[in-house]
């Protein structure tokens, strides 16, 4: 069956491969510049050599698409054949991203809807999902917008830094959060709440900040069914262990998914980032 609405998303969502493809969603990259070069996130940057970067405290900062980066997207999936397009994108909190978007659709030559999630990373992805399956089932553009918002209602991200500098140098936090998190030398906890990163509780040592996520997500997901993410840069071997855990207390566990996260998220949070997405089916 031929689907009427396609699905385009940006790189932040941290989607894998075979599911973009699987699922036929579009992902537009953003744009990480580290020294003087300018790099697509997932195709020119690893995760790897950003946290290196980071770790020699080279200069790194990150750019939005530009509207003609979405509207020649738009305007390559109209050719297909499709009646509208739903593009779902990462907090306007936190990049243009969104803006961006809607420049372009104001020219495309199908209908586009726009919509700023309010989510960034798998948060993101698995609104792109929903969206997705609505419209493989034949869903229009009203209905397929829906789902991405219903799933964006429900989903929360927790997660933990071993330090809020890079967030504060990016402005994704305030510099008196920062100040409080590094106060007393506490790790802390954070929350993304209304598109916005805010600072939820400040534990003493990295052992029990990482066991507090962990508590955090098992009652976010209670006995509902739910899919998890777990996100990592550099700290693949607490990733593991911390889904393992997940795996064995989370009833209703659908789809748990593993991944470092891209070089666009990496330089805001720095290297030691863990993060838990906790979305209801």
């Amino acid at each position: 069956m031929s689907r009427h609405v396609a699905i385009v998303t940006d790189s932040t969502a941290y989607l894998p491969p075979a599911a973009l493809q699987r699922h036929r969603i579009t992902s537009v990259p953003l744009t990480v510049v580290l020294g003087d070069r300018a790099l697509e996130e997932g195709t020119e940057i690893s995760a790897r050599s950003l946290a290196e970067a980071l770790r020699k405290r080279r200069s790194v900062t990150t750019s939005r698409p530009g509207p003609q980066v979405f509207a020649d997207t738009y305007r390559a999936i109209a050719g297909t054949g499709v009646e509208g397009i739903v593009s779902l994108h990462l907090s306007a909190e936190f990049s243009g991203t969104y803006d961006a978007a809607v420049l372009a659709a104001r020219e495309a030559p199908v209908p586009v809807r726009v919509v700023d999630t309010g989510m960034v990373a798998m948060a993101l992805g698995f609104c792109a999902l929903a969206a997705a399956e609505t419209a493989a089932a034949g869903g229009t553009l009203d209905e397929t917008v829906a789902a991405a918002q219903k799933r964006a209602e429900g989903t929360s991200a927790h997660f933990y830094v071993d330090t809020l500098d890079y967030l504060r140098r990016g402005g994704r936090i305030g510099a008196a959060q920062a100040l409080l998190g590094s106060a007393l030398a506490v790790k802390p906890l954070l929350e993304l709440a209304d598109g916005r990163i805010g600072l939820l509780e400040k534990v003493r040592t990295a052992s029990r900040a990482i066991a507090r996520l962990e508590e955090i997500a098992v009652e976010r997901a209670g006995s509902a069914a739910v899919d998890i993410a777990v996100h990592h840069l550099s700290a693949a071997d607490r990733a593991e262990q911390l889904a393992e855990r997940l795996r064995a207390r989370v009833p209703g566990l659908g789809e748990l998914h593993v991944s470092e996260v891209g070089a666009v998220i990496g330089a805001h949070t720095g290297p030691g980032l863990l993060a838990v997405v906790v979305s209801p089916r």
